[in-house]
């Protein structure tokens, strides 16, 4: 292994980093991150900073999970791969199986295909989705809406339902058939409406007319992440996720939980989807059902849609889809170890505490910082700022003042993500009351630069 001049040299010169363009990332070389430990990590100077990203939204269980990396060290002197194509399976994947079964089994999901991660969960949905209504005499049905501002991962068909055209523009043309309806964004939108209530009920209207505008018959689903997260974490209005699931089954089509994010604990529910009391047709989950250890994900499939496949004597319900490492074995094995650590942490309980005292903490950083235009968060351990230059106007804030905000918050001692003008905060699950503290003082110190 080179050492820590070598690496600093090389940074960004030989890889393209996701998310990034690759001229700023040889102008501003990324951080290098050589160690974790509970809810910190390490950069390659020594500096420690608490991880207020959690990995990517996925670390739930903080670096030092030791019954998951014990899982995994033993599954690969056990069996450490074959494959779960027809005709073969492993004693791993069948167990988790069951263990999904009994999770996730009030949001009323008992099968599960097995992927690689959040977007491939995300394009399987979508293709199990128009499968089902073929297997239902449907054909027609191919249509997909979704909500401006979601994101649904970066393959062809996720990144057509994307409502962000960041994830959009530069791969255009995407596919054809999707449509985008107006998100619950209390703090943007054309109606200027400001009741969360009130405008849940304008973009549930909006829904319902696209639905009957494109013919209801010939819409396959409608794909919608309980809180939206990479978006700017913009929380809907109680009212808004029951509606959709009613206007959904009104008019035949399927709705699909984007819960890559939520799943598992985050929003202080154990799915976003059960945070509203809403039972989804197909659930995407992936992201903290291995803690981040292995790349791993899984769609979460409802009696009906499951029973219209395991019914089927055409032939046509043979699923044409799959991944190399679907079912991994050692993936399995992760997943099943950090779902009984999840359980026996209760961290929904956790995520809870400490994400409201993590939004009250925001809220008074608003009060004494005016490029805080936005403070949102209250459910669970997702919060995000949304940073302006005036207030009134509420003009997205210049890219070099979030950028020292982020660099001083950092060398204070929190990790935070920025994301255009929003600073988006969704640490371990495991944190304490003191790592809290640690951020909302590190964002202090970043935002006290600035002011």
């Amino acid at each position: 292994m080179h050492d820590s001049n070598f690496l600093k040299e090389h940074n960004a010169r030989h890889l393209w980093h996701p998310m990034a363009h690759p001229a700023d990332s040889l102008a501003n070389p990324p951080q290098i991150i050589v160690g974790g430990e509970g809810v910190e990590i390490v950069d390659i100077d020594g500096h420690k900073s608490v991880d207020a990203v959690g990995g990517l939204w996925n670390v739930n269980l903080g670096y030092s999970c030791a019954p998951v990396k014990q899982a995994i060290a033993e599954q690969l002197d056990k069996l450490p791969y074959y494959s779960i194509f027809r005709g073969t399976t492993n004693d791993a994947v069948i167990e988790l199986s069951t263990m999904l079964r009994d999770f996730f089994e009030p949001d009323g999901l008992s099968r599960a295909f097995f992927t690689s991660g959040g977007s491939d969960s995300v394009e399987i949905a979508l293709r199990l989705a128009r499968q089902y209504h073929k297997l239902r005499g449907e054909a027609g049905r191919i249509k997909f809406l979704s909500l401006k501002k979601g994101y649904h991962g970066t393959h062809t068909l996720g990144a057509s339902v994307n409502g962000n055209a960041n994830f959009r523009s530069a791969y255009e043309p995407l596919m054809p058939g999707c449509y985008h309806i107006l998100a619950p964004y209390t703090y943007r939108n054309p109606f200027n409406e400001t009741d969360p209530a009130r405008l849940a009920q304008l973009c549930l209207a909006a829904l319902e007319d696209e639905i009957r505008f494109q013919d209801p018959g010939t819409i396959a689903a409608f794909i919608m992440e309980p809180i939206l997260g990479a978006g700017g974490v913009i929380p809907p209005h109680e009212s808004f996720m029951p509606g959709v699931r009613e206007i959904c089954s009104k008019y035949g089509i399927l709705l699909i939980a984007d819960e890559v994010i939520t799943a598992f604990g985050r929003t202080g529910s154990w799915s976003g989807s059960r945070h509203w009391g809403v039972k989804p047709d197909l659930l995407c989950c992936a992201k903290a059902i291995t803690n981040g250890y292995f790349p791993f994900g899984a769609v979460m499939i409802s009696d009906g849609v499951g029973e219209v496949f395991e019914k089927d004597e055409t032939g046509k319900g043979s699923i044409g889809s799959g991944y190399t490492y679907s079912g991994h074995p050692v993936g399995a094995a992760a997943a099943i170890a950090c779902l009984a650590e999840t359980e026996r942490l209760q961290v929904k309980d956790n995520a809870a505490a400490r994400g409201e005292q993590l939004f009250r903490g925001l809220e008074a950083l608003k009060h004494k910082h005016a490029v805080i235009g936005d403070v949102r968060g209250g459910h669970g351990l997702m919060c995000a700022l949304e940073l302006v230059a005036d207030r009134e106007t509420k003009a997205p804030i210049d890219k070099k003042t979030i950028g020292d905000v982020h660099r001083t918050t950092y060398e204070n001692g929190a990790m935070v993500r920025v994301s255009g003008n929003n600073v988006i905060l969704s640490p371990p699950l495991v944190l304490s009351e003191a790592h809290v503290d640690t951020i909302l003082n590190a964002l202090e110190a970043g935002f006290a630069s600035v002011s």
